[in-house]
């Protein structure tokens, strides 16, 4: 503490005892209004001290580019001062400092900050202009890193501190830097450029190499916060330092396969990196440069340039600004202070008589519209503090670095064509950044822009670049674009590294929204292998017109044709013993069920429906249940006449006094009406859509859940199987009056039909499943038409003989004899 007391204490001594010497110092003018400024025109190296002491920044490496900067500063107060609009009849003064150290610069830091040589707590005193800082505000520091730690000084007082070069995006923050503005766009907007050419050259394998400091760090996490929902994948990053092993990063480089690197780093760094490349004979990449070294007048005509590659990179706009030129002559044409080296003050000192103008015009001119704007903003914001007019501005006003800050964060004035305005966060709501090519001759050329308050924001003539190599565009990536209709699968960590996967049929790929996954279509569209797009699905079912359904109905009108004139015969024949032998009466009600049967048929046709899915089973379950269970009666019977009356003749007596075949149809009919009512009532039948068994098609059908079809179904296999067993037990019953052999072969073709309609169905499920459950039914029907009604037919027409009472006595007494044998 002692220390800091006698180091503040004796600068301010100093500049009273300079600033009145008759030599007129680069570093100070005198005014109304004082403005600071803090620039590296030397640049320190990390040198350690054994004792606390303030570095001499003369002593430190020359920067040249910074000295253009700080040349700028004192042709802008200088302009001013001569302008008749801007602070009429007040003179601005400046006082500028060698900001060449991070941690050794104070003293210039205190100077600026004190009031009438003294530094005070917050008291009411700093209401009065007498306890105010003595500079209205201060232009600078140059870098993010010097900003952070000489910033906070400045909050305290709300001394406006308005940078050129600092872009770190914490300085947005308010919070911590209340009074702090910059004329230099964020680190965020130049990473915004940045991912733009990536994303406009499609390079999404990338390395970073950045700075170990605010600035760098800063650059490194928006890098790595943007491109989070890009294709852009951070392969390889890595600190840049004075003592870096540049050798083993550029072997990680190669063995990653890196193509594109983007340097996120101050000019010195940024040099020693480009320098080191061309001496290890790195080749063929693309470099992107930051505003801070692409316009570098040094790198573009070292020896070996054009061998790294190509270089990109974003700058800021360059402006040609009137009457630099001339004032840089004025300057150095003179020697403003001979005895300069016997008065150093607080690192206000040179050591630069022997620089040239063409050195200092020829050197980067990034940033000098920043410190142009800088101390125009400033000037702007204390001509409206003062209330100036058109040729006066009024003295009775009290200035004091707060107020001038409430002005400047309402800055609008036009500055060689451009609107300088700051935004909520004190950053620029102006400029642009330029996008420039490293060409063959060594030469900066601008190649495109990037608006921040544009429509069109981003612009690059790709025609103006040379690429190295076979002069096309690079590509770096991980792993090769996928074919079109294929799916990336991540390999890695990285997303930019995968392998490609082919959709499947029923999916497809939109890069645009998902490059990973394989969407599946909706149920009524489809798509071939490595599909881009679902198309939509045919939707096929059997018309009435399709000639299946022509063919199928035909048949059935001709079974209903057939069992008219079967009933006709078996009416006019009805005591006959053919008639009487193939069921009687039961006859006409089996010929009817198996007529109205045959309406199941038409609602297997035309564009399903409840209403036609329910009545393609209802009437066939129903009425061919009754059918079945007639049937069941009729081989009853057959056995209970031939074997069973002699046996049990009460059995045989009850069931002729109580009619006990016309029960069992009752009572089948009356439970298949019940369970079929109870299965749709569980589940009814509806249309339903088949999509797996054709890619492009939606086949309508009608689909019977196996709980609304196991109650009907198991009734009408538990009356085949009893048919089966009774006619099966007649089978050696007379050959003319064998009921039983006929019934028999009738339900082996019944079971054979729907064996082969079910394997069909397990196998096919295309359009004619439809047509062949009709098949079915319609066969099912046929079976009994033909095999068990027409032989009954044949013999009434065409073997009268055969259809008397007398043939059929013969043939019962012969089958007694051969029994009682």
């Amino acid at each position: 503490m002692f220390h800091t007391r006698v180091l503040v204490s004796l600068c301010v001594m100093g500049y009273v005892w300079h600033t009145r010497s008759q030599c007129d110092s680069q570093f100070n003018l005198n005014g109304d209004y004082l403005i600071g400024g803090l620039f590296d025109i030397h640049a320190s190296s990390s040198v350690s001290h054994d004792r606390p002491e303030a570095i001499r920044c003369s002593s430190q490496e020359f920067s040249l580019s910074s000295y253009r900067r700080f040349q700028l500063m004192r042709f802008s107060v200088e302009q001013i001062n001569n302008s008749s609009r801007l602070l009429p009849n007040v003179s601005l003064g400046y006082k500028i400092f060698d900001h060449c150290s991070i941690s050794k610069n104070f003293p210039g830091i205190f100077d600026l900050i004190s009031a009438n040589g003294l530094i005070r707590p917050w008291s009411e005193d700093h209401l009065h202009l007498s306890a105010a800082s003595n500079v209205v505000g201060v232009v600078g520091p140059f870098t993010s890193t010097d900003t952070l730690t000489v910033a906070p000084l400045f909050m305290m007082d709300l001394i406006p501190l308005v940078s050129y070069g600092a872009a770190s995006s914490d300085f947005s923050e308010k919070a911590k830097y209340s009074s702090f503005l910059r004329t230099v766009h964020s680190n965020r907007d130049s990473v915004k450029v940045i991912v733009a050419i990536l994303q406009h050259f499609r390079w999404e394998w990338v390395a970073f190499l950045n700075s170990n400091d605010a600035y760098g760090n800063d650059g490194l996490a928006l890098f790595r916060k943007i491109i989070r929902d890009t294709d852009i994948c951070l392969a390889f990053a890595m600190y840049l330092q004075p003592n870096s092993n540049y050798s083993e990063m550029f072997q990680h480089v190669e063995a990653q396969r890196i193509k594109t690197i983007v340097v996120f780093a101050p000019k010195l760094l940024a040099e020693a990196l480009v320098e080191s490349a061309t001496r290890l004979g790195v080749t063929g990449k693309v470099w992107l440069a930051v505003d801070t070294w692409s316009l570098s007048e040094k790198l573009p005509k070292i020896k070996g340039i054009q061998k790294i590659g190509t270089v990109l990179g974003v700058s800021q706009p360059v402006l040609t600004i009137p009457g630099f030129t001339e004032f840089l002559l004025a300057t150095q044409s003179k020697d403003p202070c001979p005895d300069a080296e016997e008065l150093p003050f607080c690192n206000q000192i040179c050591n630069c008589s022997t620089l040239s103008t063409r050195d200092i015009i020829s050197m980067d001119p990034s940033y000098s519209f920043s410190v142009y704007s800088a101390v125009y903003a400033i000037a702007h914001a204390l001509h409206n503090v003062l209330r100036c007019e058109e040729r006066t501005c009024q003295g009775n006003i009290s200035v004091s670095p707060h107020k001038v800050l409430v002005e400047l964060k309402k800055s609008n004035f036009t500055l060689l064509n451009q609107r300088i305005q700051f935004d909520e966060n004190g950053d620029p709501n102006f400029g642009s950044y330029s996008i420039v090519f490293w060409n063959k001759s060594g030469d900066i050329e601008e190649i495109g822009f990037y608006e921040f308050q544009s429509s069109v924001s981003f612009v690059i003539d790709e025609t103006k670049i040379r690429w190295h190599g076979n002069w096309k565009v690079p590509t770096s990536q991980c792993s090769h674009k996928c074919p079109v209709g294929f799916a990336k699968k991540q390999d890695g960590i990285h997303k930019c590294c995968f392998t490609c996967e082919e959709c499947p049929n029923g999916t497809y790929i939109n890069i645009t929204e998902d490059a990973y996954t394989c969407v599946e279509c909706k149920e009524t569209e489809w798509s071939s292998e490595a599909s881009t797009a679902c198309t939509l699905r045919k939707v096929e079912y059997v018309s009435f017109e399709d000639s299946a359904a022509v063919l199928i109905i035909a048949a059935t009108l001709l079974l209903l044709g057939l069992s008219l004139t079967m009933c006709a015969v078996f009416a006019l024949n009805y005591n006959t013993p053919v008639v009487r032998s193939a069921g009687g009466h039961m006859c006409f009600l089996i010929l009817g069920c198996l007529s109205l049967s045959s309406l199941s048929i038409i609602f297997f046709f035309g564009k399903p429906s409840v209403f036609s899915c329910v009545l393609s089973f209802v009437p066939f379950s129903l009425l061919f249940s009754m059918c079945l269970a007639c049937f069941v009666v009729r081989s009853f019977q057959i056995v209970c006449i031939f074997k069973m009356a002699a046996k049990f003749p009460q059995l045989h007596g009850w069931w002729m006094k109580y009619h006990g075949q016309w029960l069992v149809v009752a009572g089948t009919f009356v439970t298949q009406c019940v369970v079929t009512s109870i299965s749709f009532w569980i589940a009814t039948p509806k249309p339903s859509n088949e999509t797996t068994w054709s890619p492009d098609k939606v086949i309508l059908g009608c689909e019977i859940s196996i709980k609304a079809a196991t109650g009907p179904t198991v009734l009408l296999v538990c009356l085949s199987t009893l048919c089966f067993i009774f006619s099966y037990m007649g089978k050696d019953l007379p050959k003319n009056y064998n009921e039983a052999k006929a019934i028999t072969f009738c339900l082996l073709l019944l079971i054979l039909t729907w064996i082969v309609f079910v394997t069909i169905c397990l196998l096919y499920r295309g359009k004619f499943v439809q047509s062949l459950n009709a098949l079915a039914v319609l066969s099912s029907l046929y079976s009994f038409l033909l095999w068990y009604f027409l032989p009954k037919c044949y013999i009434i027409i065409f073997q009268p003989h055969k259809n008397t009472p007398q043939y059929f006595q013969g043939l019962i007494q012969n089958y007694t004899k051969t029994i009682s044998q």
